[in-house]
């Protein structure tokens, strides 16, 4: 039911009520509409299950593993990821309030400052792109936990049936994820506890120094912003998929306050943890050994429940990675049902991980860091409209449906910030000249990028509209529903 204490009335061109409510094994009716107040349920902990359980993963382990190759000190290391964290979980916690409050997805909300088909462009490439490409991430360490698990089981075979699974609670939808999320938070933290436990008390060899002998020592300060950059970039790649997790609970001021804090406490609590363990499982590991390899050796009797767990947390990352993928694969407005684009999202992301095994650890980084470089400024034009464009107000939410606004100012701000961002790219295929003439600076991109497209924002977003037509280019419901309540009001 709606609450009493709602920001503002209930907007114009919402969906029809479906009847949806908490129903767990009903494939959910919804696409990127708006959520009806008659559908908005659950309760704002049920943010922290979701993201801790998604950041109960290898991955993270996998970033922490780096430390050492940048010749940092545990200190530098444990400040470093706590410090990434820190700053990525809070802004989280910010977009998770914004679904909870407008009841629309994230990547329908960029809509507001980008334009209609402004938002094409950042939503085709960095979220379809990110969601695929986390996807088949998850994918390859789950599939290489159960080779080592199960070697008679061929890769190609186990990935497969560890997509189709995936497939079909992401069919399924939004109450399914919840229902499953809290249940993998709690098996996933036991397992978890097992893993630091076991690993580090049979690799501990002290605390470690800096080493400016490193093959990846760029000094202190730049490896420690570098390494910092790795747990914020992770966090980045999730900013324009927060808001599709909360945006059915309900509109309250005090939900939405805890909504943030949860959102905020699972991510960062995750992160600082694994990265932690994976430094220290990194600084124990033999020359040459991967992450996974490393874990099975340290875990020694207990390598079997260690891999298990690390297959396990493939999905809790999964249902989100490729749920949101559905989510920005309609806001392109390409006609197919959910369950048509998670289908698609799987097959490619299975394609993926049979491509990106082999050298899986390079080809992370370099996808983990483009993603994050495009979607800093697009994270920094979506925030600044929500507290200074009034996109809180939801009368205005017939807006994101409406195909007449071509282009906003916003999108403007986000090509400038994404261009000058590129002046300081560090990419395996390419290094920007101010990270080439200043490699000791370590990777500013995604502050650079965040912040000239703040400013290019701030700067423009009181200008008239930048490209809009008289007529729709889509009809939308919600537009048509909009203007049939203002010509009532007007006779």
């Amino acid at each position: 039911m709606p609450s009493n204490d709602a920001a503002s009335p209930v907007p114009a061109g919402e969906a029809p009520d479906l009847h949806y409510r908490d129903r767990i094994a009903v494939v959910e009716p919804y696409g990127v509409d708006a959520i009806p107040d008659s559908e908005r349920h659950g309760k704002p902990v049920s943010q922290f299950f979701i993201w801790f359980a998604a950041g109960m993963n290898f991955p993270i382990m996998v970033l922490g593993f780096v430390a050492s190759g940048f010749g940092l000190s545990l200190t530098s290391a444990v400040t470093a990821i706590i410090g990434g964290s820190l700053l990525g979980a809070v802004l989280m916690g910010v977009f998770s309030r914004m679904g909870g409050r407008l009841g629309v997805a994230q990547q329908i909300q960029a809509r507001g400052p980008l334009g209609f088909f402004g938002n094409f462009i950042p939503v085709a490439y960095v979220n379809v792109f990110a969601g695929i490409g986390w996807a088949a991430v998850t994918v390859i360490l789950g599939g290489q936990a159960l080779k080592a698990l199960a070697p008679g089981i061929p890769y190609w075979l186990g990935t497969l049936v560890l997509v189709v699974l995936q497939l079909v609670v992401a069919v399924f939808g939004y109450n399914m994820i919840h229902y499953l999320e809290r249940i993998l938070a709690v098996v996933l933290f036991f397992g978890f506890v097992m893993i630091t436990v076991v690993s580090v008390s049979r690799g501990w060899t002290g605390s470690f120094q800096s080493n400016p002998h490193a093959s990846g020592w760029i000094g202190g300060t730049g490896g420690w912003i570098t390494f910092a950059g790795y747990f914020l970039s992770f966090l980045i790649a999730w900013w324009p998929f927060a808001s599709d997790y909360s945006r059915y609970l309900p509109d309250s001021n005090r939900v939405n306050r805890a909504t943030g804090i949860w959102t905020f406490a699972g991510n960062f609590l995750s992160l600082s943890w694994l990265g932690i363990a994976g430094a220290l499982l990194g600084n124990s590991a033999a020359s040459g050994e991967s992450p996974i390899e490393a874990l099975d050796r340290l875990t020694g009797p207990f390598h079997i429940p260690a891999l298990l767990v690390i297959l396990i947390s493939s999905f809790s990352q999964n249902f989100l990675n490729v749920y949101g993928g559905a989510i920005s694969v309609q806001t392109l407005r390409i006609p197919i049902s959910r369950r048509t684009a998670v289908t698609a999202i799987c097959a490619v992301a299975y394609a993926i991980s049979l491509w990106a095994d082999e050298g899986f650890e390079a080809k992370f980084k370099t996808f983990l860091f483009l993603g994050a470089y495009l979607i800093a400024p697009f994270g920094a034009v979506l925030l600044l409209d929500y507290a200074l464009g009034h996109r809180r107000d939801r009368s205005r939410i017939a807006e994101l449906y409406d195909s007449r606004r071509i282009l906003e100012w916003g999108f403007v701000a986000w090509v400038v910030g994404a261009a000058v961002s590129a002046l300081f790219w560090n990419l395996s295929f390419y290094v920007g000249p101010m990270a080439k003439a200043h490699p000791e600076w370590g990777d500013l991109s995604y502050f650079v990028g965040f912040g000239v497209a703040a400013i290019v924002f701030v700067l423009t977003y009181r200008l008239p509209p930048l490209w809009h037509r008289e007529k729709p280019v889509f009809d939308d419901p919600a537009v048509k529903a909009a203007e049939v309540k203002s010509k009532a009001r007007a006779s």
